[in-house]
């Protein structure tokens, strides 16, 4: 018989799956974004599963959900932060002197892509953003809100909104070439060659007549 006064103990309260506990690290999250900038960069929007991400981070797939929601808001989220590099590029353009605009832009961009850390994240979103409309209609988005349409407020000529993407579309293009198809003789070109040329070029996409 029980002793008189002792406390039965109260069962735990079983966890609801695809919720973290509270003790779960800070790192999860992360971990899950890392894997997913892998796996798109890897595979391309198309091929990339919820299931592989979740299998890439070591988590359940409800893990993922829970932080990120469906594949497209996981995308979303992998491409801002790859994506933030590049408003450093954003904020160098609008703060320094618009007549050197093209060469900053330029030298930037090429430091992005030079560096494998920023690299990797990058192709992710190209891969994915040519061969799915949702993951190109993502990076539209982020493009134009977060860095076209803020150098365009800085350009004030009539047809600003055209020049800013004319200076991507040229910047775009040069990085397609040399890091995504690897074209020679550009893919092994001296970085500070192509900037000595591609700069003028951006410059008069920007401010030229």
């Amino acid at each position: 018989p029980a002793q008189q006064g002792a406390r039965t103990p109260t069962p735990a309260t079983p966890r609801r799956r695809g919720r973290p506990a509270r003790a779960e690290s800070g790192d999860t999250r992360d971990r899950i974004l890392s894997a997913a900038r892998e796996e798109f960069s890897q595979r391309g929007y198309e091929k990339t599963s919820v299931r592989g991400i979740a299998k890439a981070a070591g988590v359940d797939s409800a893990l993922v959900h829970h932080y990120f929601g469906t594949k497209e808001q996981m995308f979303e989220a992998a491409v801002e932060v790859a994506f933030a590099p590049a408003l450093t590029l954003r904020d160098a353009v609008i703060t320094g002197p618009l007549e050197e605009a093209g060469e900053r832009m330029t030298r930037m961009l090429l430091g992005l892509w030079e560096n494998p850390v920023t690299r990797t994240p990058l192709l992710a979103i190209v891969r994915s953003a040519v061969n799915n409309e949702t993951a190109a209609a993502v990076f539209r988005r982020l493009v134009a809100t977060q860095l076209l349409r803020r150098i365009a407020d800085q350009v004030d000529l009539p047809d600003a909104e055209l020049r800013a993407e004319l200076a991507a579309a040229q910047l775009v293009g040069i990085a397609m070439i040399r890091y995504v198809i690897k074209i020679e003789p550009l893919a092994s070109a001296d970085p500070e060659q192509i900037i000595s040329r591609v700069a003028p070029v951006v410059q008069g996409h920007l401010t030229g007549r």
